[in-house]
């Protein structure tokens, strides 16, 4: 179900401002990505062209490639809602529809998208996917209150369920634990763990112990100066890039000696 990516000399633009160039990577199946760097230097940016939400901004537009198992997401007649429908994204601020029930919630996307669905197979549905982000023994007793009422972090894993619910292939995650307490952090990142086994997940993170503890491989992103294009500086297994990266600049950034 998971797929591989492979990034081919992407250039990204917001209008005829250069934000990230000439970006080439190979990103495995069933493994987790850090993507890191200092701010402005094009992660979430990047991170949005792989389910082509980039291009929801006007005047956004990439050159090259996006390739899912070979197929090219920026390719002719390629639909951006399906696209974004096999890759699901989690935001950086849980963003739980505020009018909707948790399990409601849960369904949303699968609703968005037209499933026709019997009661049955949706109950089932909220259960294994709340299961699958962690969530279902604490909320199993009101999947009929709002997904408001829940805490921060129970906010994010319900928005994981809504992304996992419609069975995408890659998950997508910009900082999902920014926002969240140390001990909502550690939930989180023991899901992202989990859901590895399944999914390619590529996650953001200014949190270097983060990255460290989750990912497989990172990818370090760095800018040469305000109004310059971020670039991939380097991308290699995490314990290389934190313990014998090859770069100076990383080693700079991941020791803390800037950014």
């Amino acid at each position: 179900m998971s797929k591989n990516v492979n990034v081919k000399n992407l250039n990204v633009y917001y209008s005829d401002f250069l934000a990230v160039e000439g970006v080439s990577m190979d990103i495995a199946a069933r493994s987790v990505t850090a993507f890191i760097g200092p701010s402005g230097c094009g992660k979430s940016t990047l991170l949005r062209t792989l389910n082509r939400m980039h291009e929801v901004i006007p005047g956004a537009h990439v050159e090259g490639q996006v390739l899912i198992d070979g197929d090219d997401l920026y390719g002719p007649g390629v639909d951006p809602v399906t696209v974004r429908r096999q890759i699901g994204m989690v935001f950086q601020r849980a963003n739980p529809f505020p009018t909707m029930s948790i399990k409601d919630n849960v369904l949303a996307g699968v609703r968005l998208n037209n499933k026709r669905i019997s009661r049955s197979d949706a109950e089932a549905l909220v259960e294994k996917s709340l299961r699958g982000a962690n969530l279902w023994n604490e909320v199993k007793d009101r999947l009929d209150k709002p997904g408001q009422g829940l805490s921060g972090g129970q906010q994010q894993r319900l928005c994981i369920a809504r992304a996992i619910a419609v069975e995408p292939q890659i998950l997508l995650m910009d900082e999902p634990c920014s926002a969240l307490d140390p001990i909502s952090t550690l939930a989180v990142e023991d899901l992202i763990n989990e859901l590895k086994d399944t999914y390619t997940v590529v996650i953001v993170t200014h949190n270097m112990q983060q990255a460290a503890r989750i990912s497989d491989k990172t990818a370090f992103f760095n800018i040469a100066g305000t109004g310059k294009p971020g670039k991939l500086i380097e991308y290699a297994n995490t314990t290389e890039i934190f313990n014998n990266p090859t770069v100076k600049a990383t080693e700079d950034y991941v020791s803390g000696r800037f950014g």
